[in-house]
């Protein structure tokens, strides 16, 4: 689904991501972590096609990324930005739709479908601005599946939530992934996060030289329970290995 092929990237003269090469199946949900400024967003942001490639290559479906690629969607931490206030939250949604033809009743159609599974439905003529801070990321959340990607670049999305928030909308993320196999990359700074959600996790090493220092399998049930999960021996040793990687290369 998604290659990377010797990746780098700088701004000027500091290098953010070094060599880095990295494959993706199909219906994976890979994680991301490692230190503040070792190049996560970069990497997402690269991939999204938002930011050019400098050396190396990324494909998505063995399509070289020029620029943004087709049904990619991305979902950014800073989700109050991402959303027109102007607009409902039911037109916020169905807003990339309009770029598929669609006529204003099927948009808003789909989109109603998308805040029901969301569990929006009674929000859909509110505005972002009249909403908490978790429902205005599930909004962000349903504009991004309402075109039914099939990869899902998501950074740092529930990174700013309170905890209560951050685990319903991690269980939310869980649901979509099983129920539609959608590709997905999450960047996080939450090590307990990763481990929680993700099928793999991948850590980066600190700039200069950021690049790959742990690929990561995540072997949990894929019915996973904030509780019970959490307090399994197998979520406590993978938290741990991931924890040092990051610890470690975050004090070197």
């Amino acid at each position: 689904m998604l290659r990377l092929t010797a990746i780098s990237q700088s701004y000027g003269s500091h290098r953010v991501l070094h060599d880095v090469s990295l494959t993706v199946p199909r219906g994976q949900l890979l994680c991301v972590v490692g230190p503040s400024g070792c190049g996560k967003s970069t990497l997402l942001r690269t991939i999204a096609g938002l930011l050019p490639v400098q050396e190396g290559t990324i494909t998505v479906d063995g399509t070289p990324v020029t620029g943004v690629p087709d049904h990619l969607a991305v979902v950014f931490q800073d989700y109050g930005r991402s959303l027109l206030p102007w607009l409902s939250v039911r037109d916020n949604v169905a807003l990339p739709l309009r770029r598929q033809g669609l006529r204003r009743a099927e948009r808003r159609a789909a989109a109603d479908g998308i805040l029901a599974r969301v569990g929006l439905e009674a929000s859909a003529r509110r505005h972002p601005w009249q909403l908490s801070g978790g429902m205005q990321q599930r909004v962000a959340i349903a504009r991004a599946l309402v075109v039914r990607p099939s990869l899902l670049l998501m950074d740092e999305p529930f990174g700013s939530l309170d905890a209560q928030t951050r685990e319903d909308l991690e269980d939310l993320l869980l649901d979509v992934h099983r129920t539609d196999g959608t590709t997905i990359v999450f960047v996080t700074h939450d090590i307990d996060e990763s481990v929680y959600v993700g099928d793999r996790v991948v850590a980066l090493s600190p700039a200069p030289d950021s690049g790959i220092a742990l690929d990561l399998r995540v072997q949990l049930p894929l019915e996973r329970d904030q509780i019970a999960t959490r307090g399994l021996p197998e979520f406590v040793k993978l938290r741990a290995e991931v924890g040092r990687t990051v610890r470690a290369r975050n004090l070197s």
